[in-house]
């Protein structure tokens, strides 16, 4: 599907992506705000979860229900998350929407209401969010995994924490949206039937008032990769295992991505075949890519009983190793097209095109086109996949167990 990739500066900073795809008749945008869980104070954990659904309970001097009807009324499709570093907010809707809907969004970020009575029921979602992961182990075990692995305030759960909310103010909420909510560093990128000079013409006349705000750097340190218990009533016992990866930025990007792939890309990788297929360790396997700027890992998640924890754990780590060994042609094909179809898929989706956009621009500063990044993926091949694994070879795994037994982790 043919595309054109603009990008613009408004006068203070604020960075606009719009990716005209003429063919399709929807639009969509996805905005990240510089807010994200490694962003908040100390011992608010949580908070940018509480912030995230407040500011849309009222906003421009309209009532959470006025603002609900309004968006409803456009066939607004609209999503938000948190991650390390931002808050971001997400929305498709049919073209000719679209500037209705920047100017929601842009009294949401610019005037919520942020009313006592609101925070409340906010700061309650937030609260049972957490409680829920105790039924969510697989969750629980990854937002622990990543707070092992990479070092705080990276690594920050993105959910929150009990003590946390509980102490949490809206007094302090409304000044971490006062200090944090820097619309010059925001990224907005927008994808579909748009009309890109009218759409940088508006977000400069809602949003190019806003001057600049001086971020505090973050600090950080790389730490030890080691195992961490946590003791859990059931029947089974949750493994997660990260290890270091290349960040997006890197040459070798895409032959991680490929060899993650081979690892456990279908029911015909590594993984599922060594681990669930043969041996019958686990009901669920599987690992992932993960990135932030800094840094990255690759991640993997079992979930196995008391008595087989030990060596599922011990063949996982044992498949990680064996693919410095070598790996087969078929293989990589598989991967690639694996791979290849999440390209199309995305090309077929606006919303995804413009997160993938933004994404993007954060990590590595520009916008990969779909044909850049088939190309990438096209020029791989066996001998470039084993010189990756072979100069980044998987040695040291920070693990973690959520159960009723603990494992004896590699040394």
């Amino acid at each position: 599907m043919a595309e054109k990739i603009n990008l613009h500066k408004l006068n203070n900073g604020m960075t606009v992506i719009g990716i005209e795809i003429p063919a399709v008749r929807s639009a969509a945008f996805e905005l990240l705000i510089p807010s994200g869980a490694a962003i908040m104070p100390e011992n608010s954990c949580g908070a940018a979860s509480v912030i995230e659904d407040w500011i849309f309970r009222g906003a421009g001097g309209k009532t959470s229900r006025q603002l609900n009807d309004l968006m409803d009324g456009i066939g607004l499709h609209r999503g938000s998350s948190v991650d390390s570093k931002h808050i971001t907010l997400a929305a498709a809707m049919q073209a000719e929407k679209l500037s209705k809907a920047i100017d929601i969004h842009a009294d949401v970020i610019l005037r919520p209401s942020l009313e006592d009575a609101q925070f409340e029921y906010s700061k309650q979602l937030a609260y049972q969010g957490v409680l829920s992961l105790d039924d969510d182990p697989r969750h629980k075990i990854m937002l622990l995994l990543r707070e092992h692995f990479y070092p705080d305030p990276l690594g920050r759960n993105t959910v929150g924490k009990k003590e946390d909310l509980e102490n949490l103010s809206a007094d302090k909420c409304r000044q971490i949206i006062a200090d944090n909510f820097n619309i010059a560093d925001c990224i907005i990128a927008a994808a579909g039937k748009i009309d890109f000079d009218d759409f940088c013409k508006q977000l400069e006349k809602l949003f190019g008032s806003e001057r600049p705000k001086i971020a505090k750097p973050l600090l950080f340190s790389r730490k030890d990769h080691v195992y961490h218990h946590y003791p859990y009533e059931g029947a089974q016992v949750h493994i997660g295992i990260m290890t270091n990866s290349v960040t997006a930025n890197d040459e070798n990007y895409y032959n991680a991505r490929l060899a993650v792939a081979i690892l456990s890309g279908g029911m015909s990788c590594r993984l599922f075949t060594e681990v669930r297929e043969k041996r019958g360790l686990c009901y669920a396997v599987g690992a992932s890519y993960h990135t932030l700027k800094e840094m990255a890992g690759i991640g993997c998640y079992a979930g196995t009983t008391p008595d087989k924890a030990q060596q599922t754990y011990d063949v996982i780590l044992a498949e990680f190793k064996k693919l410095a060994d070598g790996i087969t042609e078929e293989e990589l094909q598989r991967a690639k097209i694996g791979l290849q179809s999440l390209l199309v898929m995305q090309s077929e989706s606006t919303i995804a095109r413009a997160g993938a956009a933004a994404d993007d621009f954060y990590r590595i500063g520009r916008v990969k086109t779909l044909d850049e990044i088939k190309q990438k993926i096209d020029q791989t091949s066996v001998s470039t996949v084993m010189s990756f694994l072979k100069k980044n070879p998987f040695e040291k795994f920070c693990s973690v167990t959520l159960g009723p037994t603990e494992i004896k982790p590699v040394q």
